[in-house]
């Protein structure tokens, strides 16, 4: 299993509540659909006036400048970058993302800038440059270090990097695997209608019953299952 499989594991199961999906029941929805919510412009099913204006504000403000933005982009690509079958967390727009939930839940803005100037000042340390302007594989050096870091070999002084990484992590895959890239990459189709033959016969021989003939053939016909049902004055089933 590859690391992008291990993250894939890691979010299976929590996609069900997923951002796109408060878009509501349109099933045709667009990149610039997605575009027209991060803007605020988009009124999403469900939601409060009151709910939408705070989307709108939290929009309109800046917290992270250009630079913070080119870092978190950079760290985006290494821990979930394209393949040939999956989209990276960029083309999903997760810095965007990322951005707004600062925004949104102020007790992350401190431990992420923190993060991204600890991460800058360890890149300085190491190789006299800044973490974006650093090698791939310099910057995997330090990644390395704060990603995995050794249980038996604690270091007091990455301490501050490998909690800031843990959650740049978590934020890059709920905001990659909440978005339609991320369900296609995870073989995620949400909620489709299935097809319903009846009680299996094992289970209607256990308990000594059976289907009438003609009620199964009205009821559990899958070739009628489009078919409205019909019924008589004195609940008669007629189709």
């Amino acid at each position: 299993m590859d690391r992008r499989d291990t993250l894939k594991t890691l979010l299976v199961g929590t996609v069900g509540g997923a951002t796109l999906g408060t878009i509501g029941c349109k099933t045709d929805v667009t990149p610039a659909d997605v575009d027209n919510v991060l803007k605020g412009d988009l009124p999403l099913y469900g939601r409060l006036p009151e709910e939408i204006e705070h989307d709108r504000k939290i929009n309109a403000e800046t917290f992270l400048n250009k630079h913070e933005l080119e870092t978190i982009a950079v760290l985006c690509d290494i821990i979930l970058p394209a393949t040939p079958t999956a989209a990276s967390a960029n083309d999903a727009k997760v810095p965007d993302f990322i951005e707004f939930i600062v925004k949104d839940l102020p007790s992350n803005q401190v431990p992420l800038r923190g993060g991204l100037m600890w991460l800058d000042g360890e890149s300085n340390r190491r190789y006299n440059k800044v973490f974006s302007g650093a090698t791939n594989e310099q910057q995997i050096q330090i990644i390395d270090d704060i990603a995995y870091p050794d249980p038996d070999n604690k270091k007091p002084e990455m301490t501050h990097g490998i909690k800031f990484f843990s959650l740049i992590r978590n934020l890059t895959l709920t905001g990659y695997y909440t978005t339609k890239m991320g369900f296609d990459d995870l073989g995620y189709k949400g909620n489709v209608p299935n097809v319903w033959d009846g009680v299996p016969a094992d289970v209607l021989k256990d308990h000594d019953v059976d289907y009438d003939p003609e009620w199964i053939a009205k009821c559990v016909d899958q070739s009628k299952r489009d078919v409205v049902a019909e019924w008589d004055d004195k609940g008669n089933l007629l189709t």
